[in-house]
């Protein structure tokens, strides 16, 4: 597995995961997504870890995932996908259960299940004043993931998580926060000190409060998200195979309008 798809630093109670394929909009692979679970996971446990802060390297905090990869997998796109998704839940799980609060802290585009799943699974969010959203997956004739059928429609409400999925609009960052799907927003230049000041705050706060408060919170989503999983991994490695699926990627890729055919 390539070095340095995922850095995890810690300092003064704040562990800093950035998100590091910079010039691919961090898009997610199975390389990528694994080395994020891996650096979720190694913060459970750890006393000096208060707060968790999740941030994107170059233009992007995350622009889901990688299309051109997903692309070149063909027939096989499929068991590719079973993978990347099981690294993709496993990760989003550990955030939710992680004891430090998570923040995310977005710039550039938020999409997919990896950008926009993270989101969902953070339980803060702040973002610079020209960030997008966009939940993405049926556009390219896939479902969401990364438990957004479940985190969605508990931040924002069925209908509206519906329209959010069904038609895919990109989100301004004041849409998203009118909608309730971030916390905070602050002009880009500001974005990384403001983060850090926020993620500072918390990790002063008394961490057994913190991680009993953060429990109860998730406690009926997470039992919601676990559920769910599963049955998003199976759905999005079925439509995966689907003549749709390769034709929304292409079109992603080609930069165009795709045309579904239903097979």
């Amino acid at each position: 597995m390539p070095d340095n798809l995922v850095l995890t630093d810690v300092a003064g109670g704040v562990a800093t995961i950035t998100l590091n394929r910079p010039d691919a909009s961090n898009g997610m692979n199975v390389d990528f997504l694994k080395a994020l679970c891996e650096a979720v996971m190694g913060l459970h446990g750890r006393p000096d870890v208060r707060v968790a802060l999740i941030k994107g390297a170059g233009k992007n905090f995350c622009a889901g995932g990688d299309v051109h990869m997903f692309a070149s997998k063909g027939e096989h796109m499929p068991d590719y996908l079973r993978v990347a998704t099981a690294w993709l839940q496993n990760a989003v799980t550990g955030l939710m259960r992680l004891e430090a609060p998570v923040i995310s802290a977005v710039h550039g585009f938020a999409a997919g299940g990896g950008g926009f799943g993270l989101v969902c699974a953070s339980d803060l969010v702040i973002a610079a004043d020209t960030a997008k959203f966009l939940a993405g997956a049926t556009r390219v004739g896939m479902a969401p993931d990364a438990g957004v059928s479940v985190t969605l429609p508990r931040i924002v409400g069925l209908r509206r998580a519906a329209e959010i999925v069904l038609t895919n609009p990109i989100l301004t960052a004041a849409q998203a926060k009118e909608l309730g799907i971030i916390n905070r927003i602050v002009p880009e230049a500001e974005l990384e000190n403001a983060a850090t000041a926020w993620a500072q705050e918390l990790a002063a706060g008394a961490p057994k409060a913190m991680a009993a408060a953060k429990r109860l919170l998730w406690s009926g989503v997470g039992t919601g998200v676990d559920a769910c999983l599963s049955e998003e991994a199976r759905t999005v490695s079925e439509l995966s195979g689907t003549a749709d699926a390769r034709e929304g990627l292409a079109a992603v890729i080609e930069r165009r309008k795709p045309v579904f055919t239903g097979k």
